[in-house]
């Protein structure tokens, strides 16, 4: 095919001949450069060549867009690619991606902590309880809304401040400032360094959202630690000789209130795990409590009797068994009762929590085995022989569980109800 030297002019005055889709005015100076003219009159510069016997072709540009210098150099350096075996289409393709990669990284790194963090919630809600799920919202929340109790507006939660920036932003020394301004309390901000270490992690899995954060964990700094401070261990427990004045106390509060908390010492679980329970998780006639556990999902464990009598007790407003008497819902966490009791028996004050430690504390009194306790309470296996040497039945647990519960009613002078005994009929409340 015949090839001209094309100049300005040539490129200019090309035409496509009448009754042609296309027709082409190759470059004698660059063989593989071509001017193509449509029918409609559109112009572009062209590559063609050969790999491998096979003819690659590619558009540069319109002339509009392309000196006709810079078109040439364009075709010698995709002739050069074919000279050494590279097909430029493929070469072209990952150019492509990095250009789309390099603008979804300036992208997210623009983007907002905070709509990464709520990604992060929706993709692990599943494998999270309902409480570990509200207290990354409430850790997030910018605040400013109307308080539910009393009056005024809610505050932004620990983590608002730090996560209310580009992603690209949350490092080190961004954690490290955080940290020294923080004004919540110690225990709130510490657990929102975790939070926050759970949630820098998760990002770092994520290529999008790793390709913006740095090789190392932020939230892994010793400086965040120090100034934050080191927990410590709480030991609220109930003594032998408290659980008198402390049951005497317990059973002048609201009932529901007391069933509570008088269930909570006496099965030893979670206050999350209790308040969660659901009449469909109490089998008065296989005398079991199924209990949703933040270890192996859920664990069931003996309805001892007095809790059996605690529990048919009370009202079936809804499916809760520790129902609220206002909403549809369990109970609020009752903190504030719990002091009450304490100054009522005259006692140092015991948390929620100081209840569990009571129960593995007092359970030491009936010389129950450690596992046995470890197992009602819901703590893993610490040893190689309670994880594959021990399947205690629910029927061994009920002996040592109906012991302990048996003991610590002695101690209060409260007449455990006979092992047998059927409790009363749940009495729907409308």
């Amino acid at each position: 095919m015949a090839r001209v030297r094309l100049t300005a002019g040539r490129v200019q005055n090309f035409a496509c001949p009448e009754g042609q889709s296309q027709a082409f005015l190759r470059d004698s100076e660059v063989p593989s450069l071509a001017l193509r003219v449509t029918a409609k009159g559109s112009r572009a510069y062209t590559f063609e060549g050969k790999l491998n016997r096979r003819t690659v072709r590619l558009v540069i540009g319109s002339p509009a867009h392309w000196t006709l210098e810079a078109a040439r150099a364009r075709a010698r350096e995709l002739a050069s690619l074919i000279d050494r075996g590279v097909d430029p289409r493929v070469e072209l393709a990952q150019q492509r991606q990095e250009a789309e990669a390099a603008r979804a990284r300036r992208r997210i790194a623009k983007q907002s902590a905070l709509e990464a963090w709520h990604t992060y919630c929706a993709d692990r809600r599943n494998a999270w309880g309902e409480r570990h799920y509200t207290d990354h919202l409430r850790f997030a929340a910018p605040g400013g809304e109307a308080r539910k109790k009393g009056e005024g507006v809610t505050q932004p939660g620990p983590l608002y401040a730090l996560l209310n920036q580009p992603l690209a932003n949350l490092t080190a020394e961004a954690v490290e400032a955080w940290a020294v301004q923080n004004r919540h309390r110690p225990t709130q901000a510490r657990l929102g360094l975790r939070l926050l270490k759970a949630f820098l992690h998760w990002c770092r899995t994520r290529h999008d959202f790793a390709q913006v954060l740095p090789a190392e964990n932020p939230a892994h700094s010793r400086k965040v630690r120090e100034t934050l401070g080191t927990p410590k261990a709480k030991d609220d427990c109930l003594q032998r000789e408290q659980l008198r004045p402390w049951f005497d106390a317990v059973r002048q509060q609201h009932p529901t209130v007391a069933a509570y908390l008088q269930t909570l010492l006496l099965t030893g679980a979670r206050s999350g795990e209790l308040l969660e329970l659901t009449w469909d998780d109490v089998d008065f006639q296989w005398r079991t409590l199924t209990i949703r556990d933040k270890v192996e999902g859920e664990r069931v464990i003996p309805l001892t009797p007095y809790v059996a009598r605690l529990l048919a007790a009370l009202p079936r407003r809804n499916r809760w068994a520790f129902a609220s008497d206002r909403t549809d819902a369990p109970i609020n966490r009752p903190s504030h009762a719990i002091e009450r009791v304490c100054k009522l028996a005259g006692i140092p004050h015991v948390s929620l929590h100081g209840l569990r430690r009571s129960f593995g504390t007092l359970s030491e009194w009936v010389e129950v085995p450690v596992g046995v306790v470890a197992q009602l309470m819901g703590h893993r296996p610490s040893a190689t022989a309670e994880r594959h040497y021990r399947a205690r039945p629910i029927d061994l647990l009920r002996l040592w569980h109906t012991r302990i519960e048996g003991w610590i009613l002695e101690q209060a002078e409260i007449e455990q109800p006979p092992v047998e005994a059927s409790p009363a009929r749940l009495r729907a409340v409308k």
